[in-house]
Order: structure tokens, then C-alpha cells, then sequence
């Protein structure tokens, strides 16, 4: 198994405030993994936020509990992945594939983004959770 050198975890209510403290675990984390090479961490965090970003904007309550939003990133030393999780969800409607809106659209463009900041992206839907486990190979 490849040690974890760094960890960073956060759940709370998909809200606004939710995707500042992300940002707020995101910075610690990457004062104690220095190592992780510059490009590395905008790439990946910008990968995270826009993933949690979807969460808030788009998820929906499966039953009568608020949505919470959950990120949990393990450091290794050449590899960074997030699990980006939606609690008490419902499943994402339509497929889990990039779209290519057209250029007057705003939105749809969230997957494409991720999937090209990262190495990789899954998504698994498990006891009414969607998470989306995002991967990306250090480039250092």
C-alpha cells in the first residue's frame, strides 16, 4: 500500500459557505505537502471545487435531509485523489458523460472541465450517496 502523506477532510451542508471552507482545507493541505509540484495543486484543486460546485448547485434531497457535501483528499507521493460526495442525494440525472453545450450555454461544461484537469474521474452511487472519486497522476 502507498503511504498517505497527506490528508484533508470536510462535511457539511452543500451550501455556499461549504465550497469556502473546501478552499480553506484545500490551502492547509498543501502547506503540509509542499512536495506537490505548483501546477499539480491548481490543477487539482480547480478539478475539486468545480466538483463540489456541481453538488451545491445541482443535487437534490432524496428524502426530507438537507443534501451535505463531503471531500475527503489523500496526499501520495505521485498521486492526489479526492472523493467528492453528495449524502442524501438523488442519483444524477442523464448520463455521467461530458456534454458539449453550445456556445451560448452557461452550464454543462463541469465534467469536460474535470475530466481534463485529472487522470482520472469515477463515479459510484452507494447506500444514497453519489460520489465522483477524482484522480491526478503528479507531474513532479
Amino acid at each position: 500500500m502507498t503511504e498517505i502523506l497527506a490528508h484533508s477532510s470536510f462535511r457539511g451542508l452543500a451550501t455556499g459557505e461549504a465550497i469556502d471552507s473546501i478552499h480553506d482545507h484545500l490551502d492547509g493541505l498543501w502547506a503540509d505537502a509542499p512536495f506537490v509540484q505548483d501546477m499539480d495543486q491548481m490543477t487539482f484543486t480547480t478539478a475539486v471545487i468545480e466538483a463540489a460546485t456541481n453538488i451545491v448547485q445541482h443535487a437534490e434531497p432524496a428524502k426530507e435531509l438537507a443534501v451535505e457535501l463531503g471531500v475527503d483528499i489523500s496526499v501520495q507521493a505521485a498521486l492526489l485523489q479526492a472523493r467528492v460526495s453528495a449524502f442524501n442525494a438523488k442519483p444524477p440525472f442523464g448520463p455521467m458523460e461530458p456534454g458539449v453545450p453550445d456556445d451560448e450555454s452557461e452550464s454543462g461544461r463541469g465534467l469536460a472541465l474535470i475530466q481534463a484537469l485529472v487522470t482520472t474521474v469515477t463515479f459510484e452511487r452507494q447506500d444514497g450517496t453519489n460520489t465522483w472519486i477524482l484522480s491526478r497522476s503528479s507531474q513532479g
